[in-house]
């Protein structure tokens, strides 16, 4: 997925009138936009010096890459997963509908997720090569499972499933 892809997909939903998926889309290439001048501003305060304080900044400008747009759009996706429960605890279920609705936007754009059946064999292949026995060896397990399935599975479901693996 890149920027042009989605400016161009939220082209079509103007066209076709989708409120809700170029509501979604403007957010989303907001949030990129955001990223790319968080990003810039670090790169070039890192880069600046005391000698060059002159520099406008003009030269900061970073693009972000798909890894960068895929950590982005799951970044937003948390974020409705986090409002909707909230939503529903309190009892607002027309919110949480909407941000449900904006979920499943969103989750077209994401990998597809693994099954628990397959982030469950992942752990286990992770913990037998880490030789993990106890929980002080979860960030071991972690470490070597994360780049496996980083994208591809909720952090918080991989995160139990080591846990639950480990307590056995």
């Amino acid at each position: 997925m890149n920027k042009q892809k989605l400016r161009e997909e939220l082209k079509q939903s103007m066209l076709a009138k989708d409120e809700l998926k170029t509501s979604v889309l403007r957010m989303l290439l907001s949030a990129i936009n955001y990223y790319e001048i968080q990003k810039g501003t670090v790169l070039w305060q890192k880069a600046s010096s005391p000698a060059s304080e002159a520099q406008t900044g003009e030269d900061n400008h970073y693009e972000a890459n798909e890894t960068d747009i895929l950590h982005v759009i799951q970044s937003q996706a948390k974020q409705r997963k986090d409002s909707i429960s909230e939503f529903e605890k309190a009892a607002r279920f027309e919110l949480a509908d909407k941000e449900k609705k904006e979920l499943e936007i969103l989750s077209t754009y994401l990998p597809k997720q693994m099954s628990e059946k397959e982030v469950k064999k992942l752990v286990d292949e992770a913990v037998s090569q880490t030789g993990a026995l106890t929980m002080a060896d979860m960030g071991k397990v972690m470490g070597a499972l994360m780049p496996k399935v980083k994208g591809k599975a909720d952090g918080a479901l991989v995160s139990n499933l080591v846990k639950q693996a480990l307590s056995s």
